[in-house]
């Protein structure tokens, strides 16, 4: 089943909840002129997500299908969406259009760079990259100008079958996922680099009022203390994940 809710003018939050792993799995529509899903979604969620756009929107009238990554949960049923919506583009970073996406995708990605944007009509969005954050090489952050939304993909992940958004800390609860994570197949799961605190200040001065989390809780509200306060987070559980034995 899935859930959805409305979490920002246009903006609606389709949330899949998995209780083997006390996950949810989040996926955006901006509802425009030019429909945006940012996440693509597993193929095996592909039903689900389709029942549930379709429920907002004529799921063949999407026009733009966006994530941050390479990952399955993010892209894995984007060739089910191009099938469905012949006029849909994939839209990436540059980097993964050049050493993914066009492999993959049964249609060439917008691969967009710093200088490019995007127009769904009343909203305007921009990719800003940020390399291995969460991770991947390909990695990047998708922003919306107008309501000042942050797409964050991995960033903020924290388990639960949650609200659908919060005005609280993000930190706390990004901490225990971590943590929770600790010690097992999933350790190392977001790397910290000497690059990693300058992009999230730099995301942080966007100064976004939506912080939309692809694993957890959305956040409504000035979102740059978030951003600034988690680089500690990954530097600290980064560390602690790969100290040396004995």
């Amino acid at each position: 089943m899935t859930r959805i809710d409305e979490i920002a003018p246009d903006l609606f939050r389709l949330s899949v909840y998995v209780p083997e792993f006390d996950m949810q799995f989040n996926h955006f529509l901006v509802r425009d002129e030019e429909p945006l899903l940012f996440h693509a979604g597993l193929k095996a969620m592909f039903p689900a997500l389709k029942e549930a756009v379709g429920k907002l929107i004529d799921p063949a009238a999407l026009r733009h299908v966006a994530w941050s990554h390479f990952e399955s949960d993010e892209i894995g049923g984007l060739n089910h969406w191009l099938e469905l919506a012949p006029q849909a583009q994939p839209v990436c970073t540059l980097v993964g259009k050049l050493v993914s996406v066009d492999d993959f995708a049964i249609r060439p990605a917008f691969g967009m760079t710093a200088a490019d944007v995007l127009s769904t009509g009343k909203y305007r969005f921009r990719f800003h990259r940020s390399p291995h954050i969460p991770h991947g090489w390909d990695a990047g952050v998708l922003f919306e100008e107008t309501t000042r939304t942050l797409f964050c993909s991995d960033l903020f992940h924290h388990f639960g079958d949650v609200a659908a958004t919060t005005s609280s800390d993000l930190v706390g609860p990004t901490a225990a996922g971590m943590r929770q994570m600790q010690g097992g197949p999933l350790a190392g799961y977001m790397p910290y680099t000497r690059q990693t605190e300058g992009v999230l200040r730099s995301l942080a001065e966007l100064e976004p009022e939506t912080l939309a989390v692809m694993h957890g809780s959305s956040y409504i509200g000035p979102g740059a203390r978030m951003l600034d306060d988690l680089a500690g987070v990954i530097r600290e559980t980064f560390d602690q994940d790969w100290e040396p034995e004995g």
